[in-house]
């Protein structure tokens, strides 16, 4: 599967809220998948861009959410999920939070081809 971007976010856990660092990738089909390191081998989850996201802030949009330490608000992002529920991401600059945020949107707008177009008018 082709992937669009990949990197290190920390990744704020859903119940403790303690920041784990993780390996991301955003593949072509809109999976949003992250692994405990770069290896790829232990998955730690997988959220459906596509189907699944409703809405990504940055920076100051990430009300009531507290950075890493030493990290600055401006490297915050938060995945809004359909369902209510946010994924709340930091990447390790302002601009790595832009580029991430970019690319989420454009995973979550680009159609997915299941078959070559060519067979459509068939």
């Amino acid at each position: 599967m082709a992937l669009v971007k990949s990197g290190w976010l920390w990744r704020q856990s859903s119940i403790l809220r303690r920041w784990k660092r993780n390996w991301f990738v955003l593949y072509l089909d809109g999976s949003l998948v992250y692994y405990h390191d770069e290896t790829q081998r232990d998955m730690d989850g997988r959220i459906h861009i596509k189907y699944s996201c409703r809405d990504v802030r940055t920076g100051r949009e990430c009300r009531d959410v507290q950075p890493p330490e030493g990290k600055s608000r401006d490297c915050l992002l938060t995945v809004v999920l359909r369902d209510g529920s946010k994924t709340t991401l930091c990447a390790e600059s302002e601009d790595d939070a832009i580029a991430w945020k970019m690319a989420v949107l454009e995973a979550k707008s680009t159609p997915v081809r299941l078959r070559p177009q060519k067979e459509w008018h068939r």
